[in-house]
């Protein structure tokens, strides 16, 4: 019988368009570290918005934050290098977040500009839709870059409606109501 190298939950491998392969996986605590020193490499705008501030660094805390996700209301999944947690260099991440007690769920993408356009946030926004729908979240809210049409295009396949674009931000609001959920 065959052994098979299967990846934990949530877990998995995937090739970018331009042939890197990365590790798709829930964050651990030992990526806080690496997440501060890769931080500069996200877009600037998602960034502003997500930390409603223009720094170009994370802080300790901050980092530690997104690091340790509280699991009743938080999802972080990050696209990293295919090294151990905490020595893999962090390209992309994804946030989902709900208030207590709460069926709507806030998320949050942050990639990274050295791999924009090569389907890692979508990817990431449909791995989302999919623990939103196992959650029984009813409404997702978030925002994307507006110059970013390869996402936005794949948020309307998902089921998203735009709701408002901001031309001084650059981002655009887009809301996911729960029964509109396509299959991720």
């Amino acid at each position: 019988m065959a052994i098979r190298n299967q990846l934990p939950p949530w877990h998995e491998k995937m090739q970018l368009a331009n042939g890197r392969e990365v590790l798709i996986r829930p964050i651990r605590p030992e990526d806080a570290i690496i997440l501060r020193a890769t931080f500069p490499l996200f877009e600037p705008q998602s960034v502003a918005k997500t930390f409603q501030s223009r720094d170009t660094e994370l802080g300790v805390d901050d980092a530690a934050s997104i690091a340790q996700p509280d699991p009743k209301n938080e999802f972080v999944l990050v696209a990293t290098e295919p090294y151990d947690p905490g020595e893999a260099m962090i390209f992309a991440l994804i946030r989902g977040r709900t208030e207590e007690g709460s069926d709507e769920a806030e998320f949050h993408v942050l990639v990274g500009r050295n791999v924009l356009n090569l389907g890692l946030g979508r990817h990431l926004l449909s791995r989302l839709s999919r623990w939103t729908k196992g959650r029984g979240i009813s409404r997702m809210v978030g925002d994307l870059p507006q110059e970013n049409s390869p996402i936005l295009d794949h948020a309307d396949s998902l089921g998203f409606q735009r709701q408002s674009e901001s031309e001084e931000s650059g981002l655009v609001r887009v809301v996911l109501d729960g029964g509109s959920a396509a299959e991720a």
